[in-house]
């Protein structure tokens, strides 16, 4: 089956990510947007399914922006069970939405850390090698003394 023609907008995401990979920065930009579009779309559709309670969009996107943040100050509650499903998406992108902010600011920190660290000057590591060349001196005691014995001798 053949893939039909990709949009002006993929191709221009596909070679930024060839061409400097996919930053965390990137992420977040990505995820901010994308939640800025579901605070306006949840918004008008919490003010189209229960308009008794969001009097108008702008507070529907209030509610919205309340809920994804995960502040929820409980000053507007939506009453219809769609509105309660809609509610219950919007909590759990807005801790997913913590999640990778939380993540993306570590990873700064980590990269930075790294960056400042003098090659061979981490002690995990220099531990490790030290370990390596014991067990490779172990190793070849291990084979000198096994070849020490004679083919009819056992231990």
């Amino acid at each position: 089956m053949e893939q039909p023609p990709k949009r002006r907008s993929e191709r221009w995401v596909e070679r930024r990510i060839e061409r400097r990979g996919l930053r965390p920065r990137d992420a977040a930009y990505l995820i901010g947007a994308f939640w800025a579009i579901a605070v306006i779309v949840f918004g008008v559709l919490e003010r189209i399914i229960d308009p008794k309670t969001f009097h108008s969009v702008w507070l529907g996107m209030w509610w919205a922006v309340e809920t994804v943040t995960t502040v929820g100050y409980g000053d507007i509650v939506p009453s219809q069970t769609a509105g309660k499903v809609i509610a219950g998406f919007l909590m759990l992108g807005g801790l997913s939405l913590l999640a990778v902010v939380t993540a993306i600011v570590t990873s700064g920190f980590v990269a930075r850390a790294q960056a400042e660290r003098a090659p061979g000057s981490d002690p995990v590591l220099a531990k490790l090698d030290e370990l390596g060349r014991q067990l490779e001196a172990v190793k070849r005691e291990l084979d000198r003394l096994s070849g020490d014995k004679s083919p009819g001798e056992s231990s």
